[in-house]
């Protein structure tokens, strides 16, 4: 009888606890690896073309001139931004699967050695080896999440989404093109470089303002701190492309 309402008692405590994981909802923020790639698509894209622009400006090129070679710039740095998001997404899901072979082989050639470490990850949370022996049995006996264990609380790795490669390219290379037309657009409708590039100066400085904003809300930063960060690093890349081609001109 003893037996039979303990059975019970913890049928109820497990019921218990999905009510509760039912009703109980986290407000955690899941979609990191896009905004970190929208981040560098965006961040990047606002400061190149326009220290380009603001360089070509003050060589004193027509308007036609800067947004005809500030758009090339902004398809080129787009494909080569998008190319290089792809690569590094796929480099790292190429290394969660050769440490997952990896691991899966040690599973099945050394399975006490595995174990052990199981015991051993799982001691360094505070579990003495009564609390931890049950939890190292259950793994031996699902070979499946053994092996996730052992990418996660071993070698610290995440299972890789599949499309994550070309999402990363794609968000990447177009977050680019959306802040390099940013700089580039007064150069559309102003025809004299200098007017259009003070125009291009307010209007880009108060993107990086507000993107540095936004961008501090996402991450966890102080939104202020960063915005003024993003804004001061754009401005010294016009600054001292503008500058440069000064100096030239004047040789």
């Amino acid at each position: 009888m003893a037996a039979l309402n303990g059975g019970k008692t913890f049928v109820q405590d497990e019921e218990k606890q999905r009510l509760l994981l039912e009703e109980h909802t986290e407000k955690h923020f899941t979609a990191g690896e896009v905004v970190r790639d929208i981040i560098i698509g965006v961040s990047d894209g606002l400061t190149v073309p326009f220290a380009l622009a603001a360089g070509l400006s003050g060589a004193n090129a027509s308007s036609a001139l800067v947004l005809t070679a500030g758009l090339a710039e902004v398809a080129a740095g787009a494909i080569s931004m998008g190319l290089g998001g792809y690569l590094a997404a796929k480099s790292e899901a190429d290394h969660y699967n050769r440490e997952l072979q990896r691991e899966q082989d040690e599973i099945d050639t050394v399975p006490d050695v595995e174990a052990a470490e199981i015991a051993d990850i799982l001691s360094q949370y505070g579990l003495g080896p009564s609390e931890y022996g049950p939890v190292v049995t259950a793994l031996r006996n699902n070979p499946k999440a053994w092996l996730e264990f052992m990418m996660k609380f071993e070698l610290g790795l995440e299972r890789p989404e599949p499309r994550r490669a070309l999402v990363s390219a794609g968000t990447i290379a177009l977050s680019y093109v959306a802040g390099g037309l940013v700089p580039l657009l007064p150069y559309v409708f102003v025809p004299e470089a200098g007017r259009a590039m003070a125009v291009s100066v307010a209007v880009t400085l108060a993107a990086l303002l507000f993107f540095g904003f936004v961008k501090g809300r996402f991450t966890g930063d102080r939104p202020f701190l960063s915005a003024v960060q993003t804004t001061v690093v754009g401005a010294l890349a016009s600054a001292a492309a503008y500058a440069m081609a000064r100096a030239v001109q004047s040789v």
